[in-house]
């Protein structure tokens, strides 16, 4: 296998990755590579990643517990912690029954592949995440896709005699920021007596009642959709992953989800920093109306400056660039200005729609908010080759 030669063909078409070193707290101020930073591409979206009751409670229960699980939950590493926080996620999200996973990527793989067999018809966004993407690949099931938000394409590839149908999607889509129609995907799926599977990762936290996501905020629940995934390293501020549902699904997963049986659990003092988090979460409402007023300030300056944003409801907001360099210079020139926000290339996005994904958290404050626009201003009169997307 030449790996040189295809690193060499990844770096010349602008694709190539690195790792910066984080050195601080995950805050707006941010100390990377030794540069000091502001940052606009984390997805802590309600600062909790930082918050001192956050880390007042992980501290306690590791003085308490201990740093790690020891063994999977089907061992002896269920903790009272794990059945603390599942127990508290099941309320927050009205939904029967909540399994805790160590990761996102591990909850959409295990579910996915517990649910469908080579009988089964799995029909997903284009635009979903790779980890639900993967799953569905993984499963054996026929696997199709539909158009980026056209229901009537999902309508079309559910239809046939399958005797089990899932359709799949994200809440809020990673990369384009923008939230699927999921009341209208429920009435597609019940014409075909077909399950919905939502990923709400990006959701849960930032919009709903309470921060209940966009299952919630568009007045659905469990009968409508029977699966809802959702993470904690995300709003909530700290790590893990779980899945919602009836009692029955998340019993099928501890019997059937391999990547939750053959996985160390989460280390009970993360669990108990989550549940602390998971509170603090359902009472900011004022910093989710912050997080708003950030967007909405953002985007209106941006387009009047003439850039090219998606249809975005969410914290992520892409600037839509086109071509994978200048997407990378324009990350690189920002950089420069003490400004981190990340370049997204192919494969991530499709080919010609990279973008700056600048995410905001309701930790930024205006004034830096302000000095990202002027960056902004100033690249778009320096660059005059700019068209967008």
């Amino acid at each position: 296998m030449d790996l040189q030669g295809r690193l060499q063909k990844h770096q010349e078409a602008g694709l190539y990755r690195q790792r910066r070193l984080l050195s601080s707290p995950q805050t707006p101020e941010q100390c990377v590579d030794g540069q000091s930073l502001i940052g606009f591409c984390s997805n802590d979206y309600l600062g909790l990643a930082n918050h001192p009751k956050v880390i007042e409670a992980m501290v306690t229960a590791a003085q308490r517990y201990g740093v790690g699980a020891g063994a999977s939950h089907l061992v002896n590493g269920h903790h009272e912690t794990h059945h603390d926080l599942e127990t508290a996620l099941a309320e927050f999200l009205g939904y029967p029954s909540v399994l805790l996973f160590s990761t996102g990527y591990m909850a959409n793989t295990g579910t996915l592949n517990a649910l469908l067999d080579r009988k089964s018809l799995v029909v997903q966004d284009r635009l979903n995440h790779a980890s639900l993407l993967d799953g569905g690949l993984s499963s054996g099931a026929t696997f199709k896709r539909f158009n980026h938000g056209d229901y009537s394409h999902l309508d079309q590839q559910l239809s046939g005699d399958s005797p089990q149908k899932w359709a799949v999607t994200d809440g809020i889509f990673s990369m384009d920021g923008d939230q699927a129609d999921l009341r209208r995907m429920a009435n597609v799926c019940a014409k075909h007596n077909a399950g919905l599977m939502v990923d709400d990762a990006h959701g849960i936290g930032v919009c709903g009642p309470n921060g209940r996501g966009t299952v919630a905020q568009q007045g659905l629940g469990v009968t409508e959709v029977p699966v809802l995934v959702g993470t904690l390293g995300k709003a909530c501020g700290t790590f893990g992953a779980f899945v919602a549902g009836s009692e029955q699904l998340t019993d099928a997963l501890v019997q059937f989800a391999r990547p939750y049986i053959y996985t160390t659990a989460l280390p009970p003092a993360v669990a108990a920093a989550s549940l602390t988090a998971l509170q603090l979460l359902a009472q900011a409402d004022e910093a989710r109306a912050h997080l708003q007023q950030l967007q909405s300030r953002l985007r209106q300056e941006l387009t009047a400056m003439g850039y090219h944003l998606w249809d975005s409801v969410s914290p992520i907001q892409p600037v839509m660039i086109g071509d994978a360099a200048q997407a990378m210079a324009y990350s690189d020139a920002l950089l420069k200005r003490g400004l981190l926000v990340t370049a997204i290339r192919p494969p991530t996005v499709p080919k010609h729609t990279a973008r700056l994904r600048v995410t905001l958290s309701a930790s930024h404050t205006n004034q830096q908010l302000d000095q990202l626009l002027q960056a902004f201003y100033d690249l778009r009169h320096l660059d005059r080759s700019y068209h967008g997307a």
